[in-house]
């Protein structure tokens, strides 16, 4: 099919199946286009929660359609790609994290919503980028908070709070190791006039340097009342900037931040997932109410 013929079949069958499409900033424009609602990990959840639909298809990775499934029980929740994954919310285990907290006594468990179902019930809080430094500064502050499992958001927020923060060893390749300090070198002598937007995902070598550090809604908020930027995050999000914004001097701080994950979904695979309800979410009950504490706590502040 051509991708008009795509885009109608797609349209026809979520008005006849009741389904709601959720796409994260990260997946290709033209998966975002067919999108009921695009966003980042917070917005995603808060719109899961309040769906009303008999599917939710989520254009994402795994850990943003369990999270919908965590929110929406009764909806069937599809995700269009099975192996559509995140190496970062595989970089901890429900068994590590058990070990971390018996490491680590008397301590709150603050998860990153880019993680498990398995790790967020062994969680006590769940957050975002965009919410991590508020949570952070809401919890008691005689407590030791371990964070998992993105070592640089926790960083990041442990020094915006200057709280006690143990950080787990996990990263975004993305962020950690597809962009670098040498980018934002070349980036600002290439572009002197330009304000330098990142990702908390980001190292610090790369953060220090950065004239905003925000989640991708929040650069994409910037992006709308501001002009000449470098854009340090996953290259969806600066295509999304960039279409929105045509006529702005915006640049990506580099061109190889690609999340494989995320770009493996197609309107092909939308069209099957939809077509087959294929690839359904499914979580056990006991699990997925332990889940649920966490990201309710986090919702409660958001």
């Amino acid at each position: 099919m051509e991708n008009q013929e795509l885009v109608n079949e797609i349209n026809r069958l979520k008005k006849e199946k009741n389904v709601v499409i959720l796409a994260h900033n990260y997946v290709t424009l033209d998966v975002q286009d067919i999108a009921d609602f695009v966003g980042d990990s917070l917005q995603l959840s808060i719109e899961a929660s309040k769906v009303k639909a008999d599917i939710i298809l989520f254009c994402g990775v795994r850990f943003m359609a369990e999270t919908s499934k965590i929110l929406s029980p009764k909806t069937k929740v599809l995700l269009p790609v099975e192996d559509a994954g995140c190496p970062m919310a595989d970089m901890i285990t429900g068994e590590q994290l058990r070990q971390f907290k018996n490491n680590h006594p008397n301590s709150i468990v603050m998860c990153y919503v880019n993680s498990t179902a398995e790790v967020k019930a062994e969680s006590d809080i769940c957050c975002t980028s965009s919410n991590a430094v508020k949570i952070i500064e809401s919890l008691p502050k005689d407590k030791k908070i371990l964070f998992v499992p993105d070592q640089n958001l926790g960083t990041y927020a442990a020094h915006q709070t200057k709280r006690n923060i143990v950080v787990w060893a996990g990263y975004c390749p993305v962020h950690h190791i597809k962009m670098s300090k040498q980018d934002v070198l070349d980036a600002k002598k290439q572009y002197p006039k330009h304000k330098l937007l990142v990702h908390p995902e980001c190292p610090t070598e790369i953060v220090k340097y950065a004239d905003v550090v925000s989640s991708t809604k929040g650069m994409a908020d910037y992006a709308r009342d501001h002009d000449n930027l470098i854009i340090g995050t996953e290259l969806g999000l600066y295509e999304q900037i960039k279409r929105d914004n045509p006529n702005k001097n915006i640049v990506p701080l580099a061109s190889k931040a690609i999340c494989v994950n995320m770009k493996k979904i197609h309107l092909e695979d939308v069209l099957t997932s939809l077509q087959k309800e294929q690839f359904e979410i499914t979580i056990p009950k006991d699990l997925r109410l332990a889940a649920k504490k966490s990201i309710d706590a986090m919702l409660k502040l958001s």
